[in-house]
């Protein structure tokens, strides 16, 4: 919406910086803090006095998860509300990406905010069919994907990148599609199945979105892609400003997720996060790399996979308890060295990450 002040530049020469796509991306992430900051206590009052006993919490959990019991759920609406303002109000909304990303954050988060409303109104740690939802999910991410394809030039359709190689495409087709969708489905999963523990999840997942924006306006810029040797991407730099979004919308959401938690982000919140992030690495052509970036959530999602897979097959358990955060709490880790430590792994993973962009 600012970004249209750029025209008037001729009459008041200031508004040129409209046209910079770092200057909006600051101006987001303070846009995001600020909506969060100042409506999240009226939403956190709200939340509390709708569901009364808060989340349900997980009968086969952790005892010490116990003394969470009344916290409200449904955070995520802050993040939404903050990401999808500050994205409307600084973005370049003619630039199909912008409209894409948004519109994959919204749709996971409705179908996280369903699963979170049956939750609390059902008294139950589980909401409504997981076969139901994953299969929304991936309708949903396949149709973000081919909306990118569509978006796409040249090489770029149904192609996928692999880090390393700085001309190396693999031609999927219409396959992509596919590929596509699990990407975006299973970021928004993963992102879920992290966030177990107060600011676990919110802070790795603002380490990807600066990760992130720092790769699309590489990418979206032509001298510093070809620099780089990395795929130019045309119009991707302006998701260097949903990035921007993504981070001070989570900044704000942390101020309340802080240990102990006023209030847990949900459903609504991880499902939309996560999708968010595997739509910018799919319109990006980064796919591999969020996998690396977003390591921590690929481990988590894994302990689960395979937690369950032996425990069918053989009927033994490789962790003592499902999703990894939650086995460190088994083996006696405080709550808190498990947060901070997986930080610290995050931070790392971003560090590899962007190592991959001069590595060619």
């Amino acid at each position: 919406m600012l970004y249209k002040l750029r025209e008037f530049n001729d009459l008041l020469g200031p508004l040129n910086v409209f046209t910079y796509i770092t200057f909006r991306t600051g101006g987001a992430i303070m846009t995001a803090l600020l909506i969060v900051f100042l409506f999240g206590p009226a939403i956190i009052d709200a939340l509390r006095l709708k569901q009364g006993r808060g989340q349900p919490i997980r009968e086969n959990g952790p005892q010490s998860h116990s003394a969470k019991r009344g916290t409200p759920t449904m955070g995520g609406l802050m993040i939404i509300a903050g990401f999808t303002f500050s994205t409307l109000l600084w973005a370049d909304l003619s630039n199909s990406y912008v409209w894409i990303i948004l519109c994959v954050t919204l749709s996971f988060g409705a179908i996280g905010f369903y699963d979170d409303f049956l939750k609390v109104t059902r008294r139950t740690s589980s909401g409504f069919s997981g076969r139901v939802r994953l299969i929304l999910e991936l309708i949903i991410a396949g149709l973000a994907t081919f909306s990118i394809m569509c978006t796409s030039s040249g090489n770029y359709y149904g192609a996928l990148a692999v880090p390393f190689f700085k001309d190396f495409l693999i031609q999927m087709g219409p396959l992509f599609v596919f590929f596509g969708a699990f990407v975006i489905a299973g970021s928004g999963n993963a992102v879920n199945l992290t966030d177990g523990l107060d600011g676990l999840a919110i802070v790795p997942v603002m380490i990807a979105a600066a990760t992130f924006g720092l790769i699309v306006y590489l990418s979206g810029n032509f001298k510093f892609a070809s620099y780089l040797q990395i795929h130019y991407v045309a119009g991707a730099g302006e998701l260097a400003v949903i990035c921007g979004a993504l981070i001070g919308a989570g900044l704000g959401f942390l101020w309340f997720n802080a240990p102990p938690a006023t209030v847990f982000m949900g459903d609504t919140g991880s499902l939309a996060l996560g999708g968010a992030l595997g739509a910018i690495a799919v319109a990006v052509k980064h796919e591999i790399v969020l996998a690396i970036v977003g390591g921590l959530f690929v481990l988590e999602a894994l302990s689960v996979i395979i937690q369950v897979a032996s425990f069918k097959l053989t009927g033994k358990r490789v962790f003592r308890m499902a999703p990894l955060h939650h086995h460190f709490e088994q083996k006696g880790w405080h709550e808190a060295t498990v947060v901070v430590r997986f930080w610290v792994v995050s931070v790392v993973l971003a560090l590899l990450g962007l190592a991959t962009l001069k590595l060619r």
